[in-house]
């Protein structure tokens, strides 16, 4: 035991020492941060505009212990210590909280929170675009329960739509936008899941929804081929047959619904077809880019999948076409996934490529007329502690200056969840190595073992700029989100002149309008200025002239 310490203390001293912070010893760099911030928000100009375009992010499972531990990961990347590291979104000038229970639940599920910060309204866990009265696996309760999404309202606003995706695009987030569903898992028309009993009681899966009924969305970009391909086809490229038991072939109808209305349309399977497309040319693509769920980050092949950023900036290409703007969701859905296997490596790489998603956007669009809102729908029982030092390798172990092991003198990681695949059925009783903690496929330990991680009912953070991102503050209901989106375009419930007439150009600085009729001279003028009131009073609701030239 004294060895393996001892060893432990040189590794300890060599991190240590190959650490550099000595700038932030002075109190004048801490003290010229501080005022360069306070400087920046008091030149803060108020951006009342209407919003042409929004791009909305949603980090699924990205609570703020993955943005912090994403950050030092990310900064780790660029040859820093990491905690310095400033992200994309975390420049993004406006910030709230946002409470993301269900209203049967506290710690709240994928379906629910999408629905949520979609349509507006609070819903059950595991139910899709249907209100509270709608109940889970109950196909007669979604009757008169539907919502319609943002997109929906954005479309009758006469913008462009889309939605990006890393999972299938029949998951949970992405479904939401789109369809309605008493249960999230119904996705395919497969016999297992979604049953001849759910059919015959007169629901559709989701898959035959986002294509029968939601061909207005011009570009879907994402994974889950297999839920729109019958189970008597094989999908060329995976070499397995697809899950439908109804014998629809989904693509095909895709693409003669496209013919018959007369469109532009490309449907893509693969990264060399997606990459040579020139998106801006067409009005309608749909790319199923993978069989499954698509890649995590870390594991992705270039030759076969895009990255997100890629998809994101070819989705942008297509719908700025439209002179009226366009919604655009955008979802990294597979930091979610990383996390429920207590794999960190894996989430954390996915933040770090929505992440940079978000980055390639704000160099493409206009603040001035776009509006870009980051979030997630829920968080993980994910924590990053151990009194690490300043630079500790984020999935490293815990390296500290003084105590270097637990209580029972065993290493431990500075990652760790609260419950999932990696909860320890029995006490460890072997230290841990840097080298087995820093490949990729490494299981955190977690305190309790669960075969899938639990999400965790903790607040999620908004970052926002862009038009009437300034309403993003406080603490906030989830479902207020797609209301201050849709206010700051004019689009849904406040599609209206009274939204569009309450903004103008004088709203675009700091300074208030003038009122004319309240404005005080001083007390030597006083008797010529209540003349000039009463005159122009009198002109304005009696009409008396008309000014020509």
């Amino acid at each position: 035991m004294y060895v393996v310490i001892f060893n432990f203390a040189l590794i300890v001293s060599i991190v240590y020492c190959s650490i550099d912070w000595s700038a932030d010893k002075n109190p004048e760099k801490w003290n010229k941060l501080a005022r360069e911030n306070i400087d920046e928000i008091l030149n803060r100009k108020i951006n009342k505009n209407v919003a042409k375009n929004i791009i909305f992010f949603i980090g699924d499972g990205m609570g703020i212990g993955t943005v912090t531990a994403g950050r030092i990961r990310k900064g780790q990347m660029m040859g820093m210590n990491g905690e310095e590291m400033v992200t994309n979104m975390e420049s993004l000038e406006n910030l709230a909280l946002s409470k993301t229970y269900n209203i049967d639940a506290q710690t709240a599920d994928s379906a629910g929170t999408g629905t949520a910060y979609l349509c507006g309204v609070k819903t059950r866990a595991g139910i899709i675009g249907l209100n509270g009265h709608a109940v889970p696996f109950n196909c007669s309760s979604s009757n008169n329960t539907k919502l319609d999404s943002i997109l929906k309202w954005a479309h009758k606003a006469g913008k462009s739509t889309g939605i990006v995706t890393t999972t299938r695009i029949t998951h949970a987030t992405p479904a939401a936008a789109y369809a309605h569903a008493a249960f999230r898992d119904w996705e395919s028309y497969d016999g297992i899941k979604f049953t001849q009993k759910i059919r015959a009681e007169g629901c559709t899966d989701i898959a035959y929804q986002l294509i029968e009924d939601n061909d207005f969305i011009n570009v879907i970009l994402g994974g889950g081929r297999s839920k729109f391909i019958p189970n008597t086809i094989r999908d060329p490229t995976a070499k397995s047959t697809g899950s439908r038991i109804d014998r629809k072939y989904l693509l095909r109808e895709w693409v003669d619904k496209m013919i018959t209305n007369n469109k532009t349309h490309k449907f893509i399977s693969n990264a060399s077809d997606f990459r040579s497309t020139n998106f801006s040319e067409y009005e309608h693509i749909l790319g199923l880019l993978a069989f499954d769920h698509m890649s995590y980050e870390i594991e992705r092949d270039d030759s076969l999948e895009p990255s997100l950023t890629e998809m994101t900036l070819k989705a942008i290409d297509l719908l700025k076409q439209n002179k009226n703007g366009y919604f655009l969701l955008v979802e990294g859905g597979r930091i979610d996934h990383g996390h429920h296997n207590n794999q960190a490596h894996k989430a954390i790489g996915d933040f770090v490529a929505f992440d940079e998603a978000i980055g390639h956007a704000l160099k493409t669009v206009s603040l001035e007329d776009t509006l870009i809102v980051v979030t997630a729908d829920h968080s993980h029982a994910f924590t990053i502690g151990g009194n690490s030092l300043r630079g500790n390798p984020v999935y490293g172990l815990a390296l500290t200056s003084y105590v270097n092991v637990s209580d029972a003198n065993l290493t431990y990681t500075s990652i760790l969840y609260g419950n999932g695949p990696g909860g320890l059925v029995k006490i460890r009783d072997y230290n841990l190595t840097l080298n087995e903690t820093q490949r990729p496929n490494y299981m955190q330990e977690a305190t309790v073992y669960r075969k899938s991680a639990t999400h965790s009912g903790e607040d999620v953070s908004v970052y926002a700029s862009g038009p009437m991102s300034f309403m993003f503050t406080k603490t906030i209901e989830q479902n207020v989100i797609p209301h201050i989106l849709a206010y700051s375009a004019c689009i849904g419930p406040y599609y209206n002149d009274d939204c569009r007439n309450n903004r103008g150009a004088l709203h675009n600085s700091n300074q208030r309008p003038i009122n004319f009729l309240m404005f005080n001279l001083d007390h030597k003028n006083s008797a010529l200025f209540g003349i000039i009131v009463i005159l122009i009073k009198y002109l304005l609701f009696n009409g008396a002239f008309l000014i020509s030239f």
